[in-house]
């Protein structure tokens, strides 16, 4: 994590919620009233961000707040567990509650999803890693969660690496020129990844020398018959509709990696609730 960039945005989505101020809570409160707040888990997943991710955001509401008992990253949690603890001006607690709750169900759903498929795969040679399908704003943390989960990022952005993809080969109209330009103009020192999604194609790859070779929306058995052409000779990523009931079939086929976007764009948020007593 960038804690500075981290910072920044746990910030700006507090201002977002808390606005000119929280009205309710203002009416209701004094500023030194105190209390303290349990975030507790109301189903089974796996944690993500409790500390990291929720507790920052009650210490950047106000530095009084106190966070302790946090669950691990990765900490399997059951329902009634606590997954932290916060002790501070009660006004603050509930201005930051919102905000530390939204993230924290929606980190801890990534890496419970994540967590599945990584489960589902255990006993092949492969790597769940996830994409730039993230939510715009949001990509550090949900690629955080995904570590979380128990798998691998791939690109944060466009300057992290070389992919050639299906609109760059259509408008260069063939792998090999466009492969050709990209080595004309990056360092040696950056592997070039193409996408494909025909036999044809990984061969084509395969004459241009490159890195590593997406195998996109193709059936198990064509990726097993890719694998076979490849044959070592470059790192394959298999991508594309990629679900919990087909992803065991492609890595049975023999890939290094398999990329999933539903990882961070269709985890469902986990359920947690904040449960507090003032003192």
């Amino acid at each position: 994590m960038d804690i500075n960039l981290l910072n920044k945005l746990l910030s700006s989505f507090l201002r977002e919620d808390i606005g000119r101020g929280d009205l309710t809570s203002e009416s209701i409160f004094k500023p030194d009233d105190s209390g303290t707040a349990h975030l507790v888990a109301r189903q089974s997943f796996i944690a993500a961000g409790a500390e990291m991710v929720a507790g920052r955001v009650f210490i950047i509401q106000n530095s009084r707040i106190t966070v302790s008992a946090a669950a691990a990253d990765g900490e399997r949690i059951e329902p009634g567990d606590r997954l932290l603890t916060v002790s501070g001006p009660v006004i603050d607690l509930l201005k930051a509650e919102r905000v530390a709750l939204n993230l924290l169900q929606r980190l801890s759903g990534i890496a419970t999803l994540t967590s599945t498929f990584v489960e589902r795969v255990k006993n092949y040679p492969v790597l769940i890693c996830d994409t730039r399908k993230t939510t715009p704003g949001l990509r550090m943390l949900e690629k955080y969660a995904v570590v979380a989960g128990g798998g691998r990022n791939h690109r944060f952005n466009l300057t992290d690496g070389v992919l050639i993809k299906d609109n760059h080969i259509a408008a260069c109209e063939s792998i090999k020129k466009a492969v050709q330009r990209v080595r004309n103009h990056i360092p040696h020192t950056i592997r070039i990844e193409v996408e494909t999604d025909t036999l044809a194609q990984v061969q084509e790859c395969l004459e241009s020398g490159v890195d590593i070779i997406m195998l996109d929306n193709m059936s198990p058995e064509m990726m097993a018959e890719a694998v076979e052409i490849i044959g070592g000779r470059a790192i394959i990523e298999a991508s594309g509709g990629i679900t919990i009931d087909t992803v065991e079939a492609v890595a049975k086929t023999g890939v290094d990696i398999i990329s999933i976007g539903a990882l961070t764009h269709s985890a469902p948020a986990c359920d947690i609730g904040m449960d507090w007593t003032i003192s």
